[in-house]
């Protein structure tokens, strides 16, 4: 289940599923922001936040059910999939349950006092946040079902299944608009595709996986071990998610909710550079947990290849955010927001091409089983972070906004690269080959953005591409590696 061609394999399948979504996006959110005006946009960018960041209440079990079911099935151990997985998800319904009881609890003290929400949308933001509520238990139980198809390696399924949902988040509200511009239609229908796209996984998973009809009773023995990997991996997914959203909260209570829409909206953007990231890690969870224990030579290879093939992916597309921030929001959204938001998506660029390889070190760490060390960081990161956060909003503004985030994820990625080098002592001599050429690249980054002139960035960028391309193949890539590229392309047949 680790070999290189399934890897590879279910990495591009995560990857054109994010892909969509993210073409989609492009045209939708301009569409969206004219409609429904700055302010009331800005606030639906905190409901997609909120929805996003429901899978906090999971407690961690989601990913210690994918990290469980891969020992086992890795380790030859299929019996206990039964137990595992079906005392996992009734757990995690039970807690999405508790989950929207305490937010809806909560909602009346976030609209009118934690966030600066206009008085004329409080009353439509508060049925809002409501409705999201309803749907917390349906995003838990379609979070562990994902991670039951994650733990099999089917991810073809599990793209099926997350790309029409997520491209249902941006096309759903458009489709709202002839008819209302309030928020409340708007995240109605969010939540509706939300309960479409879980019982579709519930459906899915229960004909692919006959173990998922068994009668099996809540085993204490089960679930304590998994919330104790949980626990600490729900302190990391508690922490790790709101240091990463934090900051739109922040905008909203120290500036404005027109700020959090100059803010959010390329952010939105710049984080979807992610995708890469993301698909290669989904898929490395599993291959890591499976692995340590049986082959550490091979989680070593997994661990040096993700890296470099990682900044061979990422640097390209933040190379070209740096230079052409401003064109770039010109272009899509206009003028205003390019004066606005230029320097954000700058800054949050470069921080994207740190925290690609910081959540390598992430992944790795949770995947040898040492989630809590991650946790502990997590737990130190965070209050650090909040001030450095609020200093430089009240400071800098939005640009101060964007900075603390960078500060936060190189603090982040420094940390988990020493981390996991102390836990895979094997990885030193390829790590450090791995930071000389990130450093290299972020000061290429920095003389990108210090360029005023707009053809002498196009003659820069041009040249620099072209040395990234020859230094990637000749050097990056391993022999290997490039043969099995060639064989993947059209003119190998």
């Amino acid at each position: 289940m680790t070999s290189t061609r399934l890897l590879a394999r279910n990495s591009a399948l995560n990857i054109v599923g994010q892909i969509g979504p993210l073409i989609v996006a492009v045209f939708a959110v301009p569409v969206l922001i004219r409609a429904l005006g700055v302010e009331r946009f800005g606030v639906l960018s905190l409901a997609w936040t909120a929805i996003g960041y429901f899978s906090l209440f999971d407690l961690g079990l989601g990913r210690a059910l994918t990290q469980s079911a891969s020992a086992a099935i890795g380790g030859g151990r299929p019996e206990e999939l039964p137990v595992i997985t079906i005392t996992a998800l009734r757990a995690m319904v039970l807690l999405g349950i508790c989950g929207g009881i305490v937010f809806a609890l909560a909602t009346p003290w976030l609209v009118d006092h934690a966030l600066n929400i206009p008085a004329e949308l409080r009353a439509e933001t508060v049925t809002s946040f409501y409705l999201l509520c309803v749907s917390l238990p349906f995003v838990l139980a379609t979070a562990g079902y994902r991670g039951v198809f994650e733990a099999h390696q089917d991810f073809g399924i599990a793209t099926v299944l997350r790309v029409p949902y997520a491209i249902f988040n941006f096309v759903a509200p458009l489709g709202v608009l002839p008819f209302s511009h309030s928020l409340v239609p708007v995240v109605a229908i969010l939540v509706v595709g939300r309960v479409a796209v879980c019982v579709a996984h519930v459906i899915v998973a229960r004909r692919r996986y006959p173990f998922l009809h068994e009668r099996v009773p809540m085993d204490r023995d089960v679930v304590m071990p998994l919330l104790k990997t949980g626990g600490w991996m729900s302190v990391s997914n508690v922490i790790s998610p709101l240091m990463v959203n934090f900051d739109r909260f922040v905008v909203g209570g120290l500036l404005t909710v027109t700020a959090v829409a100059y803010y959010a909206t390329p952010y939105d953007m710049v984080m979807k550079l992610l995708l890469v990231p993301s698909a290669l890690l989904g898929v490395l969870f599993p291959a890591f947990a499976s692995t340590f224990e049986r082959d550490r030579a091979e989680t070593v290879v997994l661990y040096d290849r993700t890296i470099r093939l990682m900044l061979l992916a990422i640097f390209p597309p933040v190379l070209l955010l740096v230079a052409f921030a401003h064109e770039g929001l010109h272009l899509w959204i206009g003028e205003t927001f390019a004066r606005q938001s230029s320097i954000v998506v700058q800054w949050l660029a470069a921080g994207v091409l740190i925290n690609s390889v910081g959540q390598i070190g992430f992944v790795a760490v949770q995947g040898v089983g040492r989630s809590d060390l991650a946790a502990k960081l997590h737990a130190v990161e965070l209050p650090i972070y909040a001030a450095v956060l609020v200093l430089l909003t009240k400071t800098l503004g939005l640009r101060g906004v964007a900075i603390a985030w960078t500060f936060r994820v190189t603090v982040d990625t420094a940390a988990l690269l020493w981390i996991s080098a102390r836990r895979l002592p094997e990885v030193r001599p390829y790590l450090w080959r791995s930071v000389r050429l990130f450093g290299a690249l972020l000061a290429v980054l920095l003389m990108a953005g210090m360029i005023d002139s707009l053809v002498t960035r196009i003659v820069y960028v041009t040249a620099v591409l072209i040395v990234f391309a020859v230094i990637g193949w000749l050097q990056i890539l391993h022999r290997e590696e490039r043969v099995a590229l060639l064989r993947m392309t059209p003119l190998s047949s």
